[in-house]
């Protein structure tokens, strides 16, 4: 058996569609949705995804500002960009790339974000919704982006048990409330570095999602033949008998594909869909002040 592909490229695609729809709405409004993007320091990661956002903000008509501060940069200089943002009327999200150099506090950071221009999803009020079980606001990307794939390949989660390998609150646990929450209704248990017995637990799941940053960690054996395994992970391994002498790889081991019914792959899965659900946070946050603005 070959698992069947979660094609997060497909998917995504089809998220673009659906956003064009509501731009030329917007249009009709005069509005013209508007990310930011701010990026600190040379990461050489870090500019090769900002990159791909400013793209697909210009394939989709997304007006994009970019903004690159040297390593250095003082706090206090990156916090009074946020605040100046957070009062830019035509401006409807704020994205820092992360990671930020170590002096700089990157949560605090965050928080000082407007909530309705948090359209990475991580401001502890946008948290705070999804932790009451309301899906319609402003939502982590990743996580999802991950529902949004699960939803288009017509995989029923009522009722399955699904496993999150993970804690974090940029994917591990928003992606456990998710699954929860009410109209998805799986069963989640989330596993983590003091998890005991995590191949007996992974054993047991209808669905999978790997988001632990652990090359190839979930193995063949640890997996139920059917089940649906989404893999995050993105990983940067040594490879010598590649010219660049490294390849990407995911969480998932490439022989879960002999066991699992469905599995999206890397590169081409997940990250497609963290992008469109950042595109589709940024249109939804247009949308929210417009609606606002006829009130």
């Amino acid at each position: 058996m070959s698992a069947q592909r979660l094609d997060g490229k497909a998917c995504a695609a089809e998220v673009e569609r659906a956003l064009a729809k509501r731009i030329a709405a917007l249009s009709d409004d005069g509005i013209v949705p508007h990310l930011a993007v701010i990026i600190v320091g040379d990461d050489p990661a870090s500019h090769v995804y900002v990159n791909s956002k400013v793209r697909t903000c210009e394939r989709l008509g997304i007006r994009s500002t970019h903004i690159e501060l040297p390593a250095d940069t003082d706090e206090a200089v990156l916090k009074d960009h946020v605040e100046k943002m957070n009062h830019q009327g035509d401006l409807h999200g704020i994205l820092i790339q992360s990671p930020l150099p170590s002096h700089m506090d990157e949560e605090a950071i965050t928080d000082m974000i407007h909530p309705s221009k948090d359209v990475d999803g991580f401001h502890p009020q946008n948290l705070g919704r999804l932790v009451q079980g309301r899906v319609d606001g402003l939502l982590p990307c990743t996580p999802s982006g991950v529902m949004r794939m699960l939803d288009w390949a017509g995989i029923e989660l009522a009722g399955k048990r699904a496993v999150v390998l993970g804690r974090s609150r940029i994917v591990g646990m928003p992606a456990a409330l998710l699954l929860a929450a009410r109209g998805a209704d799986a069963t989640v248990t989330v596993a983590h570095s003091k998890t005991e017995g995590v191949e007996t637990i992974c054993l047991e799941a209808d669905i999978i999602v790997a988001a632990v940053g652990r090359p190839e960690m979930v193995q063949a054996s640890w997996v139920k033949p059917g089940a649906v395994v989404v893999d995050v992970g993105i990983n940067r391994v040594d490879d010598t008998s590649r010219e660049r002498g490294w390849r990407l790889a995911g969480d998932v081991d490439p022989a879960v594909e002999d066991v699992a019914g469905w599995l999206s792959p890397v590169p081409g899965g997940v990250g497609p869909m963290t992008i469109a659900m950042l595109m589709e946070n940024t249109v939804r946050s247009a949308e929210l002040r417009r609606d606002l603005g006829s009130e």
